[in-house]
């Protein structure tokens, strides 16, 4: 709590995570080689698999146009369209039988960028309840372009985004259920996203929605509850170990502090470390490699939508 605090205190809540965001982009992505690789439909794979997947194409986001495109590519979504709309960005991809939204938000170029006072960052929405602000202008800036591009699409569309970026998918995917577009989202996947709004407007519209949350992530606890933000969906926790656990209660909160306890004594800080993408995509992969073997049974966790 006292790292929350102090990062509201700091800087701007949309500063910040575009910050963290910046991190990710930084991290090394010559070795990057993905590992699904699809040969049908999305839909006939299974849940752990779907999570890697869409955990490879948020980080894909971060790549510049060229090597999203052989990566998309690689990972057997041809068609790849890039949206930038003064910086907020996405990426639309597909093939014969799915299309994706990967989502991406603005990267500042100095930590104080977004000056604005964080305890007024609250918009009315396009439906009812109201949204952060700043996430809402994000997909304000892009949905006009890709709504037109989904406009026709009869394929299985899915959304996805990491941090900011999930966030804004979070947006783009409820107003895509509302908007005359041909094909409903099949279901929503982001890692480490910020909550976007009220009880009533994430309670609005009904989507097949995961949240995955690696550890002592700091993100997904902003913005802070105590201001009235709630997460939608189900989350899937990764505990201290990497290991998906379905962690609540006293049994979380142990979990947390080791994790804390562990950070210092290496000298890097779990909130931040525990939101690069990187270790979203280890620790699926690991998770991935355990089901595979016969030694992992996930269970998924009732739904979670007043988080």
């Amino acid at each position: 709590m006292f790292v929350v605090n102090k990062l509201i205190k700091e800087s701007d809540l949309h500063a910040t995570i575009q910050q963290l965001d910046h991190q990710v982009e930084e991290t090394n992505t010559d070795n990057f080689v993905p590992r699904s690789q699809l040969e049908g439909p999305i839909n006939a794979l299974g849940f752990l698999q779907k999570s890697v997947l869409f955990a490879e194409l948020s980080k894909l986001a971060y790549l510049d146009r060229a090597d999203a495109g052989q990566f998309a590519c690689q990972i057997g979504l041809p068609e790849v369209r890039y949206y930038d709309r003064d910086g907020a960005q996405a990426y639309v991809l597909g093939n014969i039988h799915d299309v994706v939204v990967v989502c991406r938000g603005t990267e500042p170029d100095e930590w104080n960028d977004v000056k604005e006072d964080f305890d007024v960052k609250k918009s009315v929405s396009e439906t009812v309840g109201w949204v952060h602000r700043g996430f809402k202008y994000e997909v304000d800036e892009l949905w006009p372009r890709l709504e037109q591009a989904l406009v026709s699409n009869g394929r299985t569309l899915w959304f996805t985004g990491h941090s900011l970026g999930g966030a804004m998918a979070t947006i783009c995917a409820g107003r895509c259920k509302l908007s005359v577009i041909r094909s409903n989202p099949r279901a929503l996947f982001t890692y480490g996203a910020p909550r976007v709004g009220n009880k009533r407007y994430v309670n609005y519209v009904k989507l097949e929605c995961y949240r995955w949350v690696n550890h002592n992530d700091i993100v997904p606890h902003l913005p802070p509850a105590w201001l009235g933000y709630r997460h939608s969906g189900l989350e899937l926790y990764l505990s201290a170990k990497g290991q998906v656990r379905p962690v609540t209660g006293w049994k979380r909160s142990r979990d947390q502090v080791q994790g804390i306890l562990r950070g210092l004594v290496q000298g890097r800080p779990e909130s931040i470390s525990d939101h690069l993408l990187d270790e979203y995509i280890k620790h699926l992969c690991h998770a991935l490699r355990q089901s595979e073997a016969g030694r992992l049974r996930l269970k998924l966790p009732s739904d979670e939508s007043d988080r």
